[in-house]
């Protein structure tokens, strides 16, 4: 099993916070937002992980990496704008799902995978 971290808003209502940070970068209990998805997902087993961004998401790939430090595997989906809910899960099937567009996904045929808004605690 796969999930997938939305995590491309502007995080609007967090603002001025977030104007220089992303919202799942903002911390809660001396842990970011994102953090704390991750490490509760490698617990329960879930170690492939793909995190869509856009707002200021290269902030994210540095704070995260490829997940090695949290035991997982993380790939990044880099909408540069903000493609909305739907959106963001339909352009980062390819890193989902092995049979959409070029594949490379870990989900194996049929698979399903968990979609977690990355900016609530």
């Amino acid at each position: 099993m796969m999930a997938m971290l939305l995590a491309a808003g502007r995080g609007e209502r967090m603002r001025p916070l977030t104007d220089h940070t992303p919202k799942p970068l903002l911390e809660a209990g001396c842990k970011s937002l994102i953090v704390w998805h991750i490490e509760n997902l490698v617990r329960a087993g879930i170690t492939e992980l793909v995190i869509n961004h856009a707002h200021l998401g290269t902030q994210i790939e540095a704070a995260l990496g490829d997940g090695s430090r949290y035991g997982a595997h993380i790939r990044y989906s880099d909408e540069g704008t903000a493609l909305e809910t739907a959106g963001g899960i339909a352009y980062a099937l390819p890193l989902l799902l092995p049979s959409h567009a070029g594949g490379g996904g870990a989900g194996g045929e049929g698979e399903s995978f968990a979609v977690i808004n990355s900016d609530i605690y």
